[in-house]
């Protein structure tokens, strides 16, 4: 349960009170009133602005509402005190017994505690990775893959209907380039000195199998053939061979695709005629010419007639071409057609996981989805910064197997993926982020994943340690529900249930901002709070969580470590990470 919007709730069902009563005058707007946790702890639990926002509409002065909100609001059995602030802002105080009716929900819910029906089965197309199908995915790569899997995972949890979706840039230059330097290798297995890569083909030794592969099935046969002849096929197979390695890579790090569109066949389709049509029929494209790039001296610019998609209409700085002077189609109206193609399979949601090279492209995709989809989709775009790869605070270049860059499986076979996973979300996706392979891998609390495992594996431990000094005791999920949580009276244990209460929030507040960052925080301050508390009990013996001389306060302090361990794994099932049951 989501202990604000619960709060929200009563607020607004006191505040109909006063409207029933004459108090309040009806048909005010209660949409912009929130209940939250106040910026000063001290403050309270709860925080409302309901009188601040409604008192201007309701001819009252704020305080004065807010005496009348406040008359309801103490008569709450849950609300222990309400204390008016400042220009009208309500503090609340919960009750105890609220806290320890929280600690007993998620005993009752286990790790599906905080999930809840947010989305109502809203249908949201994410689309991250999509790298080009030209070699094995990178560090870069990884942190794309990363974050949008954490976020689909986040999303599913709060009622979304997600589905997974890796665009294949099969269409362009690119691979046509992977096409010739698989031909090489090709040729390189039929026993041809083929000497130093040209400079513009791949040079990574990961298509050397590729070229053995190809020549394996089909031996000499496209040695002699001309260029046009042997193009497609090898260009097909190289793709599909990336693809293969791609999707194994993934795999490592444990994502998994629901689906695989292609830009070829979205092309041979005629995904991107429709969308010139589309625009067409609007009277949304022209032919003009593009003033010049900023920057640019005026001898460099070569002004050319292009047909203009007219994207300023829809938000964007200036008009975008969608073809070329030579008729040919730029990649933007490929991009177009990819996501009106989204849209007609029933997708008016979207978001879109980039690298920061791609922030340029924003403003011009988003305009793109209004205009396709007649102002009825939405696209949110993630930007994922730099990935800084270093070893012992020095910088880590490249890859032998991929010749000019460090691999994802590299990587992965380095430190494992729930290292990855975890360390590619402690920071913003739009901020640059260091991982050393060596520090990433420290015991230490200035290693968070490590520090949050260890949390996980200390409840683990403490329960395990229970049931062996405590055997008479039912430690069982069934017993620890039955416990007597009115014996958590210290101070740092109701400030552990009232963290372990923002759970809820804190994973919704996650999936409608779309940061998935936000769970790394919480989870590392929900292991800091659990070490804290663990060390009090070194220093004062009443406060440890095993006493066997009192078994039923340790009963209720095993109720409190199991339900902090099971959101520390809810937390990390949303980041797909196993929980640790034991640090090694």
């Amino acid at each position: 349960m989501n202990i604000f919007k619960a709060l929200r709730a009563t607020i607004l069902e006191d505040l109909n009170s006063l409207v029933a009563e004459g108090k309040l005058a009806d048909g005010l707007d209660f949409s912009r009133i929130n209940a939250e946790p106040p910026r000063d702890a001290s403050h309270g639990d709860i925080a409302t602005n309901a009188a601040m926002v409604i008192a201007k509409a309701a001819g009252q002065k704020p305080r004065d509402l807010a005496g009348l909100l406040a008359g309801k609001l103490e008569q709450r059995s849950e609300i222990r005190t309400v204390e008016i602030a400042g220009p009208g802002f309500i503090n609340l105080r919960l009750d105890t017994a609220f806290w320890y009716q929280q600690l007993s929900l998620i005993l009752e819910s286990r790790e599906a505690y905080g999930e809840s029906d947010l989305g109502a089965g809203r249908t949201i197309n994410l689309e991250y990775v999509s790298a080009n199908p030209t070699g094995p995915l990178t560090v870069g790569h990884a942190r794309g893959a990363v974050i949008g899997d954490a976020l689909a995972a986040i999303l599913k949890k709060t009622g979304f209907a997600v589905t997974k979706e890796y665009y294949i840039n099969d269409a362009g230059a690119q691979v046509d380039v992977l096409a010739n330097s698989a031909y090489l290798r090709y040729r390189e297995a039929l026993g041809e000195d083929i000497g130093e890569i040209p400079s513009g083909l791949y040079p990574g030794d990961y298509l050397v199998k590729v070229g053995q592969d190809l020549a394996a099935r089909d031996g000499d046969r496209w040695m002699k053939a001309e260029q046009d002849e042997w193009l497609p096929v090898v260009r097909t197979f190289a793709i599909d061979a990336m693809m293969d390695l791609i999707r194994a890579d993934l795999g490592e790090l444990g994502v998994e695709m629901d689906l695989f569109s292609s830009e070829r066949a979205l092309h041979e389709a005629g995904g991107v005629d429709e969308v010139f049509k589309f625009l067409e029929e609007r009277d949304l494209l022209y032919v003009g010419v593009l003033e010049p790039p900023k920057g640019k001296a005026p001898e460099d610019w070569e002004p050319r007639p292009q047909t203009l998609f007219k994207a300023t209409l829809f938000g964007d700085d200036v008009d975008r071409p969608l073809k070329k002077s030579d008729g040919s189609w730029t990649y933007f109206a490929g991009d177009m057609a990819y996501h009106l193609d989204k849209y007609r399979r029933g997708f008016k949601d979207m978001i879109d996981v980039f690298g920061v090279d791609h922030g340029g492209y924003v403003k011009r995709m988003k305009a793109a989805v209004k205009a396709l989809t007649d102002n009825e989709g939405e696209l949110d775009v993630k930007l994922c910064a730099l990935v800084n790869l270093m070893r012992g605070g020095e910088m880590v270049r490249m890859s032998k197997r991929a010749g000019n860059f460090v691999t994802l499986r590299d990587m992965t076979d380095e430190v494992g993926k729930d290292v990855i996973r975890f360390m590619m979300l402690t920071r913003k996706n739009d901020m640059p982020l260091d991982f050393d392979l060596e520090k990433v891998l420290e015991q230490s609390r200035d290693n968070p994943v490590f520090y949050v495992q260890y949390a996980h594996a200390r409840t683990c431990s403490v329960l395990k340690h229970a049931r062996e000094e405590c055997a008479d005791l039912d430690l069982s999920d069934d017993g620890l529900k039955a416990a007597d949580l009115t014996l958590l009276k210290d101070e740092g244990e109701i400030a552990l249930i009232r963290q372990l209460a923002e759970w809820p929030r804190l994973l919704e507040g996650a999936a409608e901002a779309h940061e998935p960052h936000r769970i790394a925080f919480y989870l590392y301050d929900l292991a800091a709070a659990l070490h804290g508390l663990w060390t009090k009990g070194k220093d004062n013996a009443q406060l440890r969580f095993i006493l066997p001389d009192q078994p039923e306060l340790t009963q209720a302090r095993m109720a409190l470590v199991r339900a902090t361990g099971l959101v520390i794994a809810s937390g990390l099932s949303a980041y797909s990470i196993t929980p640790a049951q034991e640090m090694r």
